[in-house]
């Protein structure tokens, strides 16, 4: 029983152990090509089509002037007039444009209320035009939203599941222009690794360079810094397939030794390159409880005396655990079964190694969360 509670509580324990072998991946997991990326979009507008669950125009004004000014562009003139319809919501919609994406490809778009509508259910979107942060427009998005989540309320209930004010339209934009930063106009190849390391980087580059010279009799990489790998593109090759044999090649990947505390949770992750000095733990508890009570005093039968009420308080010490154990120079593995056969809770494994680290017998990074 006591090993199955161990085990119970451990599952919560997350920890990153890994055979003795460090684990390969390939360089396309690792690393992406400096200047391909994505970029976000954003744009104004207005949904229509709800079932009673849209703005209140009273207490948005900026709806009621955006459909006063979408009409006035259709020719409908509705200045001397005042809309009491809820049938309409202003949103905000927003996208991220592929990296290398043309002219013609769609995109989804993520459309979220800004005003007092309760629900974007069975609502439309209206053309919508989305700009980047150099403010010109790259896509226009139009069409039915995809909200999942509903909501219903009587006189005395409600139920609400899920954010009914959020929803989506796939494949809802067309792009009107290419996204900046094109492959064919990058003058330098270069790998950016997502986890930088010094050991990462030129294992890359040693595994590049021994492929380039068996497929094309030269060097094709060198090592800028931790983060970067310039390549230089062998003669007669183009630059998409070059980077997609690249990217398939597999590398040692080396990861430097940290420890993730999520005192919310109770969440912590062991690096596997954590090392600990030989050190001895002790860890206990110590509760006090004050328990308040009140005790009657009842005077004897004909008797002058008057019935008195006196508080009884009762106070109790209670230390347990306590045990002292010594944590010898050992790896990720040999910790994790030390503090399970200390019996130590995940909150407990927190601060133990939080006072290891201050003793200076953790060789590793702590960050906290």
């Amino acid at each position: 029983m006591i090993n199955r509670m161990r085990r119970l509580w451990l599952s919560a324990f997350l920890f990153a152990l890994s055979d003795s072998a460090i684990a390969e991946m390939r360089i396309k997991d690792i690393a992406s090509v400096q200047g391909i990326r994505g970029n976000q979009l954003i744009g104004y507008g207005l949904v229509v089509g709800l079932n009673g669950t849209g703005d209140s125009l009273r207490n948005s004004p900026f709806t009621e002037r955006s459909l006063q000014s979408m009409l006035d562009e259709m020719g409908v003139n509705t200045k001397n007039s005042s809309a009491r319809s809820r049938n309409v919501a202003a949103v905000m919609v927003t996208a991220e444009l592929p990296a290398l994406s043309s002219k013609g490809s769609r995109i989804d778009v993520s459309v979220s209320s800004i005003g007092d509508a309760s629900s974007l259910y069975g609502g439309s979107l209206v053309l919508t035009a989305l700009s980047g942060a150099d403010k010109a427009i790259y896509a226009v998005a139009q069409g039915a939203i995809v909200a999942s989540s509903i909501s219903g309320a009587g006189r005395a209930e409600s139920v609400v599941q899920g954010v009914p004010t959020v929803g989506r339209i796939v494949n809802g934009a067309l792009v009107e222009r290419d996204a900046p930063g094109q492959l064919s106009e990058l003058q330098n190849l270069r790998l950016e690794l997502r986890n930088p390391d010094f050991r990462t980087a030129v294992n890359v580059v040693d595994v590049i360079n021994a492929y380039s010279r068996r497929r094309f009799g030269v060097d094709a990489a060198y090592e800028q810094d931790f983060r970067s790998v310039v390549l230089r593109r062998p003669a007669g090759v183009s630059v998409t397939r070059f980077i997609s044999e690249i990217g398939e090649l597999s590398t040692q990947v080396d990861t430097p030794a940290r420890v993730v505390i999520d005192e919310r949770t109770g969440t912590v992750v062991i690096g596997r390159n954590v090392r600990i000095s030989t050190v001895a733990v002790s860890h206990g508890t110590l509760t006090v409880r004050v328990t308040e009570g009140l005790r009657v005093s009842q005077p004897n039968s004909f008797s002058s005396g008057q019935t008195v009420v006196t508080p009884d308080t009762v106070v109790s010490v209670e230390e347990k655990g306590g045990k002292v154990a010594i944590l010898r120079e050992s790896n990720l593995e040999v910790l994790v079964k030390g503090l399970n056969r200390m019996g130590l809770k995940p909150a407990n494994i927190i601060a133990v190694l939080q006072a290891i680290k201050s003793a200076g017998a953790m060789q590793a990074e702590i960050i906290v969360q």
